[in-house]
């Protein structure tokens, strides 16, 4: 589950190719693309009745965020810059994509346990 999940980062090379970046732009792009993310965590997770939500969803977090810093590796689309600081960057990446998963999954057992009654 955890790496379904995760793996709807390759969302965002999706709006590259189709063209969808450019239609929006980049920063509305992003927003409406993490926003869809969260929503389809939050949906899947909290409908789909996930036994341990905030596990499920922070484990997704971590892959999505490995997805999300593999990618330009992968594509060779990396920025010209200093070693550490892409290091920086993928540790402070994958730190946020874990946070922003737990906190869906803590929004997603809410929304369950709400739910019940």
């Amino acid at each position: 589950m955890a790496l379904g999940l995760g793996s709807l980062a390759l969302l965002f090379p999706l709006a590259e190719l189709t063209g969808l970046r450019e239609a929006l732009r980049p920063a509305p792009t992003v927003v409406l693309l993490f926003g869809v993310v969260i929503a389809t965590w939050i949906g899947v997770v909290a409908v789909g009745r996930v036994p341990r939500p905030v596990l499920t969803l922070t484990l997704a977090g971590a892959v999505f965020g490995v997805v999300l810093v593999a990618l330009p590796v992968t594509l060779r689309t990396l920025p010209d810059v200093d070693g550490r600081l892409l290091v920086l960057g993928a540790v402070l990446e994958i730190a946020r994509s874990v946070v922003l998963g737990a906190l869906a999954g803590l929004l997603a057992a809410a929304l369950r346990r709400r739910s019940r009654r």
